[in-house]
């Protein structure tokens, strides 16, 4: 049986960039240190912080209510926030260190500049993901708009014909993207469009290397935290290629039902999951199979 685990899979850049801030300010220990929001979305990995004593902040309103003692380090995921974030961080005495992925960092500086030029910004992504909740914190809240699927792009109508700038949720579908963005442009009356495509290169690698290896697979097995965005579009993307795709966050949830013989396993996992889950995935795949 062949086994073979995705080269792309695993911690991208922005998120191994931000776990590693986190484990060195958990070293440190100058004062109380905090992630905004889990640092990634993966429990294994934000559990082990909690046990060196990094707590999450999980909401500015935590600062106000009492949960939370004021003072110490917030550590900015990888996910980024908005303006406000900041602002209100800082003016709360804490000292920031801003982990937000330099991909993420280069779309908050777009859509500000977009804006500023009157610039309708049309963000290409899920509204509650948390990275869509801080680009949309750096442009007009009152010409923005979320847009994630054919149903929104269809609806979609600038206010006061004003021009178009779109943007892409880093971890979106490309393909899904080149979709929308083609039903918006269709729309005769918008006067000026302009479209960025935003998605990280390594979110799209990660996502045609992940469909070309369930196409070849018998079995395909994608890692991540449910709460994962990218993990869980790479699994629809597996899912067209291969009927036969389970999704897991760790062994533990790796039930494995042979319906017949099995030649070719692919493994991929999301930008949040460790190394060392994907290693005991293909070992017990390995004496499972």
């Amino acid at each position: 049986m062949n086994i073979t685990v995705a080269k792309s899979a695993g911690f991208c850049f922005g998120v191994k960039r931000a776990v590693n801030k986190v484990y060195e300010q958990a070293d440190i220990k100058r004062g109380p240190v905090y992630t905004y929001g889990p640092i990634i979305h993966n429990e294994e990995v934000v559990r082990d912080l909690e046990q060196k004593g990094v707590k999450v902040l999980p909401s500015i309103e935590a600062l106000t209510d009492g949960q939370i003692r004021q003072g110490g380090t917030v550590i900015i995921r990888s996910h980024g926030v908005s303006r406000e974030v900041y602002e209100k961080l800082e003016q709360a005495g804490f000292e920031v260190e801003d982990a937000t992925c330099p991909f993420v960092l280069k779309i908050h500086q777009i859509v500000e500049e977009f804006s500023n030029d009157g610039y309708e910004i049309v963000i290409i992504g899920s509204s509650e993901h948390p990275e869509v909740e801080g680009i949309r914190g750096w442009c007009d809240p009152e010409y923005t708009t979320v847009i994630a699927d054919v149903q929104e792009a269809e609806n979609f109508q600038p206010k006061s014909g004003k021009k178009v700038c779109i943007v892409a949720q880093t971890t979106f579908n490309y393909k899904k993207f080149q979709e929308l963005v083609e039903i918006i442009q269709k729309k005769g009356y918008i006067r000026d469009i302009r479209v960025l495509n935003t998605i990280c290169n390594a979110t799209e690698e990660r996502q045609n290397e992940a469909a070309s290896l369930a196409e070849t697979s018998d079995l395909m097995i994608v890692i991540g935290g449910r709460s994962s965005s990218n993990t869980q579009k790479l699994y629809e993307i597996c899912k067209e290629e291969c009927a036969n795709t389970y999704y897991i966050q760790t062994t533990a949830d790796l039930h494995l039902a042979q319906t017949g013989h099995i030649d070719n396993v692919g493994i991929t996992a999301g930008a949040s999951t460790p190394k060392k889950i994907i290693e005991e995935v293909q070992k017990y795949v390995r004496t499972k199979l």
